[in-house]
């Protein structure tokens, strides 16, 4: 077992001296005196240059057999290195083939490779530079957003994904059943034919979940703040490179807030994850903004947010800001609409030049679940929005009354029955409560530049693909 890894050495916490490491084989040029090979070991962009005397035994039993792909352990001295471009070197005292990769199969040759290739090798494409820096930026990101809400005092809950309610209303979400499905149960209970869902599993109809929001308010309603993170299912046929079937989502539920408390944690929460990364993903970020599809200033744009003051608009203002700007947009601007990507990122790029939040939303195009107005017209609603991207936080204030939360149920036409419990939590010590989403490969999207919502997520699903 190694001690250090590659990316200690480039952060100055291995000493010069004798050493072992592991890793794949990226290069490997051969010469008369000299051979060299790069090794990456996964945990950095840059890889560790090994100088080998072509005569050492345990090496040239081997030579032939080392190509790009294959796994080695090499044991020597970490020097300073003479070469301009790197800070050390390591000289081989002993070499030590571990895998072989043939070179005529292995995919991942020296040579760029599009992302769309790599899409069809997951289980080789993390060891391209583009997609390892990426699941490290990931892997740094769930831990920044955990630290962020431990450190004040947040419950983390894990929420069913299996569930009876559909959180959002549209009704786009993957059944679970254990039904023969080549000889399915009918009933006419009730009128009409339809399933017997007593018959399956659950006897009950259930369905995989697209938001943990609704169990996370039981929670937030005796913890008082509590936070979600885990996968999450939509089952729209959406074919998009900003669409997965399957994806992770952030969800703090935190009673005794208001739709101003709500926002002031948005904005922190995005604020302290971005500034985690620019410090602690530094040398990924770097390398993925210079790649060819990524905008450039797109880590001045992170800095910038990791700063910034978000402004606050309300919705109104925001469409009336929209209508008198001259702007010709794909989607005309009228009270009422939902706000569009080029809509968001006037505000945002154009007018604030900054991150903004737009408070107050129409109710007819949001969620029964947040909060009515006094004007009986407009909702506790808010998004926050960043430069180059728009939205990137959906919240609101919850509807903590009873009877004004039933209605909008029986007005959106949600079956009464599926939310009993959720009615019950209005009717036993109500409180105010707040709570926003935030979806993590969106989050991760921006932060790295990556274009292709199926390249930041390890084994991405989508309609018509589910491998692995």
């Amino acid at each position: 077992m190694n001690t250090f890894s590659i990316r200690d050495i480039h952060a100055d916490k291995v000493s010069l001296g004798t050493h072992t490491f592991s890793g794949w084989v990226r290069t490997h040029r051969q010469s008369k005196n000299v051979c060299f090979i790069e090794l990456n070991d996964g945990t950095a962009v840059k890889g560790l240059q090994l100088v080998i005397a072509p005569d050492l035994t345990s090496y040239a039993a081997v030579a032939a057999q080392v190509s790009t792909g294959a796994s080695i352990t090499v044991r020597g001295e970490l020097v300073t290195s003479p070469a301009k471009g790197q800070r050390f070197e390591f000289q081989v005292k002993e070499f030590e083939l571990i895998g072989e990769a043939d070179p005529e199969t292995y995919p991942l040759q020296k040579k760029g490779h599009t992302l769309e290739f790599l899409r069809e090798i997951l289980h080789l494409r993390p060891r391209s530079n583009t997609i390892g820096a990426v699941w490290r930026v990931r892997s740094r990101a769930a831990f920044a957003v955990h630290q962020f809400f431990q450190d004040r005092g947040f419950i983390y809950m894990q929420t069913p994904i299996i569930t009876a309610s559909d959180a959002e209303g549209a009704g786009e979400m993957f059944r679970v059943t254990t039904l023969d499905l080549q000889n399915i149960p009918l009933t006419t209970e009730g009128g009409g034919k339809h399933v017997d869902f007593q018959q399956d599993f659950f006897k009950a109809e259930a369905s995989l979940t697209v938001s943990g929001q609704l169990e996370g308010e039981i929670a937030a309603t005796a913890l008082s703040k509590i936070y979600t993170f885990g996968p999450t299912f939509r089952a729209e046929n959406s074919n998009t490179a900003r669409h997965l079937s399957e994806f992770w989502m952030i969800e703090p539920e935190m009673a005794f807030f208001d739709l101003n408390d709500n926002r002031a944690l948005a904005e922190d929460f995005v604020r302290y994850v971005i500034s985690d990364l620019l410090v602690n993903c530094e040398e990924e970020l770097h390398f993925l903004h210079e790649r060819e599809w990524v905008e450039k200033g797109t880590m001045d744009t992170l800095r910038q947010v990791a700063t910034a003051k978000f402004e606050t608009l309300d919705y109104t203002d925001a469409i009336s800001i929209l209508e008198k700007c001259n702007k010709k947009f794909e989607f005309p601007v009228k009270w009422g609409i939902d706000l569009q990507s080029e809509h968001e990122r006037f505000l945002t790029d154009e007018y604030i030049k900054g991150p903004v939040v737009v408070m107050n939303y129409p109710k007819a195009i949001k969620a029964f679940y947040m909060r009515v107005n006094e004007d009986q017209k407009t909702v506790r609603a808010m998004d926050v929005l960043a430069p180059r991207l728009g939205e990137i936080i959906g919240g609101s204030q919850r509807e903590e009354r009873h009877d004004v939360l039933l209605a909008r149920i029986r007005e959106m036409g949600l079956p009464e029955q599926n939310y009993w419990w959720y009615l019950e939590l209005r009717k036993f010590g109500t409180v105010p409560h707040a709570g926003f989403g935030l979806g993590f490969e969106r989050l991760l999207m921006y932060v790295t530049g990556m274009q292709n919502i199926r390249d930041v997520i390890p084994f991405p699903r989508y309609p018509g693909y589910a491998k692995f």
